[in-house]
């Protein structure tokens, strides 16, 4: 059975391991590179974990990562949703779903609203985040400075987490 908890600082190798495997797996749905990441010592990898500001969450089948999301505050009254990946052999089990809802209550208990930036690339993570609850403002801007593909912005359009399950694709 997959558990998806929030991390703290003593998490990191997990947290480490899994988002370079999402880098070098996606690196067009992410705003950063795996060379610049794979890079970062430990205490890179603690401070993002133990940011009092941001969340960060893993979805673990027995010990292994199989899938991860966080989020950080970048506006006021927001949390930026971002980090989000399932491993391939991992998707269509709804562990999209669980990562969302995990940093939605996170948010929540903060009175915190989610929006996030989504490759316009990706129709099946654009799928997982319309389930959701999450729509399309048409406001897009490049994903990285030196790359040429585009992420949109979206918005949750329900505040507050309910909790209730959503069958459907994964990213």
């Amino acid at each position: 059975m997959t558990v998806v908890r929030v991390l703290g600082g003593d998490d990191w190798p997990g947290w480490r391991d899994i988002r370079l495997r999402a880098l070098q797996d996606s690196p067009d749905a992410f705003a950063s590179t795996y060379a610049r990441e794979v890079a970062f010592a430990e205490t890179d990898w603690r401070r993002r974990l133990e940011d009092p500001d941001a969340v960060s969450v893993l979805a673990l089948d027995g010990p292994r990562p199989v899938g991860m999301g966080g989020g950080f505050q970048d506006l006021p009254g927001w949390l930026h949703v971002v980090a989000m990946w399932v491993e391939p052999g991992a998707r269509g089990q709804g562990i999209g779903q669980r990562l969302l809802s995990t940093i939605h209550r996170w948010a929540d208990s903060r009175n915190l609203r989610l929006h996030l930036d989504v490759s316009t690339a990706n129709p099946r993570a654009r799928q997982v985040y319309e389930r959701y609850g999450f729509r399309v403002t048409g406001e897009t801007r490049p994903i990285r400075s030196e790359a040429s593909g585009l992420v949109e912005r979206m918005v949750l359009t329900r505040q507050f987490c309910d909790d209730t399950p959503r069958k459907g694709l994964d990213m």
